[in-house]
């Protein structure tokens, strides 16, 4: 996972070489530390190379300590930009990734967890990549070095660090092989607590209307909690490394000061030595504890990388033939035999054997009950979804045959959910068209219904709208979005109950609009109001994923009973108002 990772670092790759030899500067001026000081307490201080030499010597330890420090000082600064940029690269690489993913690939990740994946995973990745490159480095040259110079300078006393090290060894061992499991749950809670911020901020109107705000509190700090109790169960594992490292470290300490101090005392070691060797003990000891913290970075960013290449290896359901230069010509949609299932499954289908016919610039309605896959046979077309058996033309040609880019932008839809953008009303009408002229806009607008209320605002089209469009109605807000689709000058448009928000005179007036200017554009109107269909060429009744009748208005009053039935309780609601 880790080589698979390493490409991501791009351009920064020239940080990611100048940060282990900076971090080899480092080392090998801190070992020559020790021996210089050896060399000054032996020979200065209590030999016969006098004040000067002890001066000396003194000056050429702090000159190695300054070489030292600008070697770790550039070690950190070269260690960050390569981490940052790493960071950096595989975010982008993963939000690219899931901008190729189809309805069904977001489905199975939900949103919450991409988010944590595009947020703490890639920053526990970036940290333990810092780490790697730093420490990995420093730590077993560290090691290497010292333990050469100690068992140079004492053999005998150097078999201390024969037991020290299986005991590290082993409690790291023993952290490892459990704390993976306990941070991959940690990261799961971290999914479920962003799930619940994101539903409750994105529905924050609706708890304040029904005055839940106590009861989200509540269900917030629940789901904190479980976070805290997961951080917790993980990290309790891990914090036991540093304490069983230090009394490790103070105990080889003690017995090198200890066996070393009767060796002078016998005249077979000097005081120089003693320190020079037990400065070795603890750049020893120290950078086993840097590779044991290594080991436990790499074992909290474990889950996380696993997570991300989780994402990166992800297929996309539908392939994109990119290269595809064939355009949509006219609007014709064609469904033979089409069957649909979002779990992949023929014993689950939400559409079974559809069959349709629809001429270029015709309007077609489609009224079905609540579940009845209304949508869904919609979302087939722009291939927000692919089917599952069966095949869908548009302009005379298999959808699959087509480029995304090409079909999708030869197709304008307005969802039930109106989506808009953090930024100005004219940014968002852009979406449809970049190219869009200040006049195209207006003449979007006004066939939409919106052009009136725009200009009502101070600011006109450069209104500025808060995320999500909070500062619109629900019905100006779907007026904005039908604009944004007819920019597009599509060849089909599909309107997935967008009007519902709108009153009715509205509702006629942008049909009309749309007769006037879209006589040429197949238009698919999804709506539960008999009213926004009844002027259609062709009615489509649906019903549990089945298409239960198909004819104009007045043939499907006379014929189906789902139609009459929608029709008379409406037209009653309407007598009783």
């Amino acid at each position: 996972m880790i080589k698979k990772l390493a490409r991501y670092v791009g351009k920064y790759k020239i940080y990611a070489i100048l940060t282990p030899l900076s971090m080899v500067g480092e080392v090998i001026m801190e070992i020559l530390i020790p021996l210089v000081m050896a060399s000054m307490i032996d020979k200065g201080i209590k030999g016969e190379g006098g004040l000067k030499y002890t001066v000396l010597m003194g000056l050429l330890m702090v000159g190695l300590s300054v070489v030292s420090m600008v070697f770790g000082a550039m070690g950190a600064v070269f260690g960050a930009r390569a981490g940052m940029g790493f960071a950096k690269n595989l975010r982008g690489a993963l939000f690219a990734k899931v901008q190729d993913f189809s309805f069904g690939n977001t489905d199975k990740f939900s949103t919450a967890s991409l988010v944590t994946r595009l947020t703490t995973d890639v920053t526990n990745t970036q940290n333990a990549f810092m780490m790697i490159i730093r420490m990995a480095f420093r730590s077993p040259i560290m090691l290497v070095g010292a333990t050469v110079f100690a068992i140079k300078m004492n053999p005998r006393l150097a078999t201390i660090l024969l037991v020290a090290i299986p005991v590290l060894a082993i409690i790291l061992f023993c952290i490892i092989s459990v704390a993976h499991k306990r941070f991959k749950i940690m990261l799961e809670k971290y999914d479920e607590l962003n799930r619940g911020v994101q539903e409750n901020l994105s529905g924050i109107r609706v708890v304040k209307s029904f005055v839940r705000e106590e009861y989200e509190i509540q269900k917030f700090n629940k789901i904190a909690d479980s976070v805290r109790k997961a951080q917790v169960f993980a990290e309790k594992l891990v914090i036991l490394n540093m304490p069983t490292m230090q009394i490790t470290v103070f105990v080889c300490i003690v017995s090198a000061l200890f066996f070393g101090g009767n060796m002078v005392i016998d005249g077979t070691f000097l005081v120089g030595q003693l320190s020079s060797f037990v400065g070795y003990v603890s750049q020893i000891l120290m950078s086993l504890m840097m590779l044991s913290m290594i080991f436990i970075g790499i074992v909290i960013s474990r889950a996380s990388i696993t997570r991300i290449c989780e994402v990166l290896d992800e297929i996309p359901e539908i392939d994109d033939v990119a290269d595809s230069a064939l355009t949509v010509q006219d609007g014709s949609v064609e469904f033979k035999n089409v069957s649909f299932s979002y779990f992949k499954d023929k014993e689950n289908l939400a559409l079974e054997n559809v069959n349709l016919k629809i001429e270029s610039g015709q309007t077609i309605g489609i009224i079905g009950g609540t579940g009845s896959s209304k949508t869904t046979l919609v979302s087939l077309i722009p291939r927000l979804y692919d089917v599952l058996e069966g095949e869908i033309l548009v302009g005379g040609h298999n959808v699959k045959e087509y480029s995304l880019e090409n079909l999708r932008n030869s197709v304008g839809m307005v969802l039930q959910k109106n989506v808009l953008f953090s930024g100005t009303i004219k940014e968002n009408l852009c979406w449809g068209n970049p190219n869009a002229t200040d006049q195209q806009i207006e003449n979007a607008c006004r066939a939409a219904c919106a052009h009136d209320f725009i200009c009502s605002f101070p600011d006109g089209y450069d209104t500025y709208l808060g995320q999500g469009g909070v500062n619109l109605s629900g019905g100006q807000k779907q007026r904005v979005c039908i604009a944004r689709a007819l920019l597009k000058n599509p060849k089909i448009i599909i309107l997935d109950d967008s009007t519902s928000a709108v009153d009715t005179a509205t509702d006629k007036s942008i049909r009309d609009a749309f007769k006037k200017n879209l006589c040429n554009t197949t238009t698919f109107i999804i709506a539960q109001r008999i009213s926004s269909v009844k002027d259609a060429d062709r009615i489509i009744v649906i019903e549990n994923g089945k298409i239960d009748d198909m004819g104009t208005h007045d043939e499907l009053l006379a014929r189906n009973e789902i139609y009459r039935e929608v029709y008379n309780s409406q037209q009653k609601g309407d007598d009783e108002q």
